[in-house]
């Protein structure tokens, strides 16, 4: 299965089958012939940890005869990725945003990558789609277009009519795209872990977490249910921001792993501009949505467009919002990635560099024996010479692309759950900056980031905290009491027993003031609900109300369970 292909315990791990092995070895070969085909070999094989392995070239008889030496080295690396298939077009695709780990010349040819590929027979699309189905195709569709609209590495699209009347677009995956793509990616596991097994720098950039974040997305965008998914959450998301982005709908009746049916869209491509000023829009207020279609989908939602790139991008004629499609590849962030994302965003834009340097250490991202203030010194070189130009040309891509740099002399570790969130900034702000220059992203971005941290702290930031808890608590808290009772009667009486995770004695100490804070708090916390419930049923009538009780008891009840919260034990000490 697809889903073993990388064991979550030892990443990297294949299947070593007698077949599957024979398998990986010919495809290798296959690899090997077509970068010796485009000449590319001396400069693959000079990486060190690979130049034992120089004598695979032996193997090829290409290696023998004349290669192919025209054309710089980004170009015969695009044509080759183009010949090996999604799996690298994809790979290049993603690489083309990382210009602090290639040079600029390969990146540039690397994001002219497009997954324009020939299309299956019509035949087997047929095939495909009724054995989706279940039915015949006549009594799904009035209508059904033979020849493809479109065709990519994974799927082809096909545009059809329901039998109701509604225009659709019909994706089909391609056959046997599953087992190619396990291959490469079998093969791009074991080089991973080479590299992180035998280089300094393989491990600073974790190749094995990359690659397996890497395979985790490209095996999900096989599945067309979950992009599905993935379409209908968006859709959701966007749908008190109708003039910012349409998703189509997903007609969920007729889709399968293999064939996604969703409305068909009407719209201009985002790259036609001609096209888009002859229907009259508004170049600066499109630059402006997209920008703001980008912040709201990250620190609104923290789910993401991860494909934005001009192929999947169009524009409503008509009004002139953005349409979305292509939902095999979206993007998500946890909280914790998503808080520091904001800090490190909001400091370097105020220049509190030693802020930045610290959100850095405090979120794992760099060693945490590193000097700060060496950090900050590093930081405040590379951001004050961009600060003496007009804002509206300080790049936001650019200005990630110069900290990436820098903090890679600080042993910063690659953070797989972000390459995705680059890779998205970078298409977005390329389109923004197509339709107006000048823009400046970060005066658009900035108020909607602002919210979102005001959101994350304050009243309305426990009151949340308070609703999701709330039930927990509502288990919990007639317990509460009798257990501190027994903790205090315990200590008074010298039977209290405290349970230490270490035996070093400035561990210990830190561990029982930290304990009796927790003890403290906690009977203020239980003290306060209980003057919320006192002053529900003795407070003056005249108080203002606010659902029903006085205002006093919603202050002193949120207070006591928001302290509750804070010092809630996390986890149970596990018996020794």
């Amino acid at each position: 299965m697809l889903r073993n292909l990388l064991s979550p315990n030892t990443p990297g791990t294949v299947r070593t089958d007698l077949r599957s092995t024979f398998q990986r070895a010919m495809r290798l070969l296959r690899i090997v012939r077509v970068l010796v085909k485009h000449g590319l070999d001396e400069w693959i094989f000079s990486v060190p940890v690979l130049r034992p392995y120089r004598f695979v070239l032996a193997l090829n008889p290409i290696y023998w005869v004349e290669r192919r030496t025209e054309g710089s080295i980004g170009q015969r690396l695009r044509l080759a990725l183009i010949e090996l298939g999604p799996t690298f077009v994809k790979l290049g695709q993603v690489l083309s945003t990382r210009r602090d780990l290639l040079p600029d010349e390969i990146t540039r040819e690397l994001a002219l990558l497009q997954d324009n590929v020939p299309p299956f027979s019509s035949e087997t699309a047929l095939v495909i789609l009724s054995q989706s189905l279940q039915h015949p195709l006549e009594e799904v569709f009035s209508d059904f277009q033979s020849e493809p609209a479109a065709a990519a590495s994974i799927a082809q699209v096909h545009f059809a009519h329901l039998r109701d009347g509604r225009e659709v677009a019909v994706k089909i995956r391609r056959p046997g795209i599953e087992t190619v793509i396990e291959q490469d990616l079998s093969i791009l596991a074991f080089l991973a872990d080479l590299l992180e097994r035998y280089t300094a720098e393989g491990r600073r950039l974790r190749t094995r977490a990359v690659v397996k974040e890497y395979a985790k997305t490209l095996l999900g965008e096989l599945d067309l249910l979950r992009e599905a998914a993935n379409a209908s959450q968006l859709r959701r998301n966007f749908a008190e921001f109708p003039e910012l982005l349409y998703v189509p709908q997903i007609y969920w009746e007729y889709c399968s792993q293999s064939v996604l049916v969703m409305e068909r869209i009407h719209g201009i491509p985002v790259s036609h501009y001609e096209e888009l000023a002859e229907a009259g829009i508004d170049f600066d207020q499109l630059s402006r949505r997209a920008a703001e279609i980008f912040f709201r989908q990250v620190f609104s939602d923290a789910f993401f467009h991860a494909d934005m790139h001009p192929g999947n991008i169009f524009i409503d004629p008509i009004n002139g919002r953005f349409i979305a499609v292509d939902f095999g590849i979206m993007g998500t962030l946890d909280k914790a990635s998503q808080h520091y994302l904001a800090e490190n965003m909001s400091a370097f834009f105020q220049r509190d560099y030693y802020r930045l340097a610290q959100a850095h250490i405090e979120a794992g991202w760099v060693p945490p024996d590193t000097n700060v203030q060496d950090f900050e010194t590093a930081l405040r070189a590379i951001a004050e010479p961009i600060f003496e130009r007009p804002l509206n040309e300080i790049s936001v891509g650019n200005l990630l692309l110069r900290l990436f740099q820098t903090t890679r002399q600080f042993n910063m570790q690659t953070q797989p759950q972000l390459l995705l969130l680059q890779k998205t900034l970078v298409n977005v702000e390329g389109i923004a900056r197509n339709f107006n220059p000048h823009l400046n992203i970060w005066e658009i971005g900035a108020p909607l980031l602002s919210t979102w941290m005001n959101q994350q702290r304050g009243p309305l930031a426990w009151l949340q905290e308070f609703r999701d808890a709330a039930p927990k608590w509502g288990l919990n808290l007639p317990h509460i009491p009798n257990l501190l009772h027994a903790a205090l009667d315990q200590a008074v009486h010298g039977q209290l027993q405290i349970r230490l995770k270490s035996d070093q004695p400035d561990a210990l100490r830190l561990e029982i003031r930290v304990g009796l804070h927790r003890v403290f708090m906690g009977v203020v916390g239980v003290g306060l609900i209980i003057a919320a419930f006192v002053a529900a049923q003795l407070g003056p009538q005249e108080f203002a109300r606010f659902g029903g009780l006085p205002w006093p008891s919603w202050i002193l009840g949120l207070f006591g369970a928001y302290t509750l919260f804070r010092v809630w034990p996390s986890r149970m000490v596990p018996e020794e």
